[in-house]
């Protein structure tokens, strides 16, 4: 089976999924959730609605700035009603909960969570430091783990493709998720990084198991192979083991996102892009990446 000889069309195959996605983050960015940015967020449940859904959101709203609070956004999804707001005080929650309930008697709390806008930007902070760790983390790792690797192939190329391919993965969840942030204003919480960094373990996982065949190839099988050679040979090896492995996984997901509760509905999909995703990355972006960057040392050696 030639995996590696269509290199070339699976990373501009991967160049088309990323674009739109790297598009949204650049022009729309990521629609965080309150972890992030700080603030307060209401539910009221309304069982039946006795004006049409502009008018009840509209109506709240007022409702809220006369009591002095800053509405940001408002959304209602059947008979529930979200309202995100400015750090509310909680001595006024009763408040603003009597004024709505004046105006719609079936109106009823459900629930009220409030981050301050200081624990918002440390949150913010921790993720990206978070993802920086893990990333310069992996790099080091693989560069040490490969050290043995027989000359004139080096580790830290091991290591950094391993690491663009783990990169893919994560632009990949990223790219989606801005995309359904502006279009279904689906919100990024702390439960999402726990989900990305779960999602890059998983890449990085499935990308070593495919080094580690190829370093063994290339001190088993004859010299007079081609690195190119050498890397499909390991790739055919161990495609049946990763395929299956993650088949498992993304089976338990898709049963998760399709049967789970809402509080998990979004992290089992950020999940399952992102296992997806790491699943051919691994397999179809480093290899071939490294494939690649062989190549060109090699021609540069000999120029």
């Amino acid at each position: 089976m030639q995996i590696i000889k269509y290199k070339y069309w699976y990373l501009i195959l991967s160049a088309v999924v990323l674009i739109p996605g790297i598009i949204s983050l650049a022009v729309f960015k990521l629609n965080l959730a309150i972890d992030f940015t700080g603030g307060s967020v209401f539910e009221y449940s309304i069982s039946e609605l006795s004006a049409p859904k502009n008018t009840v959101a509209s109506d709240v709203k007022n409702i809220m700035q006369k009591d002095e609070v800053t509405v940001e956004q408002t959304q209602i999804s059947k008979t529930t009603l979200t309202v995100r707001t400015k750090t509310v005080e909680t001595k006024k929650i009763l408040q603003l909960t009597s004024d709505i309930q004046k105006k719609y008697k079936d109106a009823k709390q459900e629930s009220f969570q409030t981050v301050g806008p200081a624990i918002g930007a440390e949150t913010t902070k921790n993720a990206f430091l978070a993802l920086l760790v893990a990333s310069v983390g992996i790099l080091l790792y693989i560069a040490y783990a490969f050290r043995n690797i027989p000359k004139p192939y080096s580790s830290f190329k091991f290591g950094a493709s391993a690491l663009i391919a783990m990169l893919h993965d994560a632009l990949v969840v990223l790219g989606i998720f801005s995309l359904l942030g502006h279009f279904l204003k689906v919100e990024i919480d702390a439960l999402f990084i726990t989900a990305l960094l779960t999602v890059i373990g998983f890449s990085v996982h499935d990308t070593i198991v495919v080094f580690d065949r190829i370093r063994e190839n290339l001190n088993k099988l004859p010299h007079s192979w081609r690195f190119e050679e050498v890397v499909n040979y390991s790739v055919v090896e161990t495609l049946n083991r990763s395929v299956a492995t993650s088949l498992t996984v993304i089976i338990t997901l898709t049963a998760l996102l399709l049967l789970g509760g809402e509080s998990i509905k979004y992290f089992s999909l950020a999940l399952l892009v992102g296992i997806v995703s790491g699943t051919y990355s691994s397999i179809f972006n480093a290899a071939p990446i490294l494939v690649i960057w062989e190549e060109w040392n090699k021609k540069k050696r000999t120029q």
